[in-house]
């Protein structure tokens, strides 16, 4: 797997895993909610805050004709501009935001939807950029953001092999070398068995780049899951309350759920450990109770040993039971009491 760095962090197979909270819309055009949804962010355990960085008329047009109306899903009845309008991140806000970010730890970046938000974001300095799944098939934006030279993550929800095939080759062509992939399903929420997680090893193989997850099932399952296939980056999207709804409600993780998340992945992480055979710390403990040969009846010397009088119990400090075969016949070079472990000197 290639090396992918965000700031001072390292992403690669034997890191941990880079966790992402999106914000999108749950902002609700409350700068200060936004700034909250940070602060939660930074309390759960999150690596790194996302924005949008779009303007409603960079992304579609103000028409209400049949093509721009949204017909199902959760915004249903409503045009792509007036989705767009109620999604937006204000730009002013952004560099607040990464101040903040920036002053608990966090990483902040964002996926831009047109050249005059890349522009923008670069004049921000972010650290690392976002391309959304929508807007994967825009290799001209995404050979903008390539010549940029920062780390980009591009989520591949709806695309076909052949188009990721397109945009990497566009991406590297224009000189990008961090990549990342995320797996991911663009349905809102999607369901658990449309997420074909086992794409997440193959994206890394075929295309040679960091994988991750992008998620937007309901619940924590998913990216752990995820994880345990090799995602080394997950992005889920935060809200302080669902109950507060918005645009992007019904399938974002409130403060303490997102922390529950983070924490599974972290020890699914340790669970994942290394290839190894060999006695753990704490296994070794449990060492002696696994079985042996012991005498179970009283042996006199020169009386041979039986299959009734030699047995494989527990504990384990007598003989491996593998030399059963070998003792069985074979004569006691002593008196041996019922009870004691089985050792060669006692075989003659």
């Amino acid at each position: 797997m290639c090396q992918f760095n965000i700031g001072n962090r390292e992403i690669a197979d034997d890191t941990r895993t880079y966790i992402v909270a999106e914000m999108s819309a749950n902002h609700h055009q409350d700068f200060g909610r936004a700034e909250n949804i940070i602060r939660a962010a930074a309390d759960a355990g999150a690596d790194a805050i996302k924005l949008q960085t779009s303007r409603p008329d960079r992304i579609t047009i103000d028409s209400d004709k049949e093509p721009f109306r949204i017909k199902q899903g959760p915004w249903q009845g409503k045009t792509l501009y007036e989705l767009y309008e109620e999604t937006y991140t204000p730009w002013e806000w952004q560099p607040k935001l990464q101040q903040t970010a920036h002053d608990l730890g966090l990483d902040l970046f964002s996926s831009p939807f047109d050249p005059t938000a890349v522009d923008f974001l670069e004049e921000m300095g972010v650290p690392a950029y976002k391309v959304a799944s929508f807007e994967i098939v825009d290799l001209p934006l995404i050979r903008q953001i390539a010549e940029t030279g920062k780390p980009t993550i591009m989520s591949t929800g709806m695309a076909t092999l052949g188009e990721i095939d397109e945009a990497v080759r566009a991406f590297r062509e224009a000189g990008g070398t961090e990549l990342a992939l995320l797996a991911c399903t663009s349905s809102y929420p999607a369901p658990p068995d449309e997420m074909h997680l086992r794409r997440i090893p193959h994206l890394a193989e075929t295309f040679d780049v960091v994988p991750g997850l992008s998620d937007h099932t309901l619940g924590t399952e998913v990216p752990v899951a995820g994880v345990s296939l090799g995602a080394r980056i997950i992005e889920k999207h935060l809200t302080l309350s669902r109950e507060d709804k918005g645009p992007d409600s019904d399938f974002s993780l409130e403060p303490d759920e997102f922390a529950d998340m983070v924490r599974a992945v972290r020890k699914t992480e340790k669970a994942l450990g290394e290839v190894r055979y060999q006695t753990t710390e704490k296994e070794s403990e449990s060492e002696r109770f696994r079985r042996s040969l012991f005498v179970v009846q009283d042996i006199d010397e020169g009386e041979p040993f039986s299959e009734e009088n030699v047995r494989s119990i527990r504990p384990g400090d007598g003989m491996s039971p593998k030399h059963i075969n070998n003792i069985i016949g074979r004569k006691a070079s002593q008196p041996i009491a019922a009870g004691t472990p089985l050792r060669m000197g006692l075989v003659r």
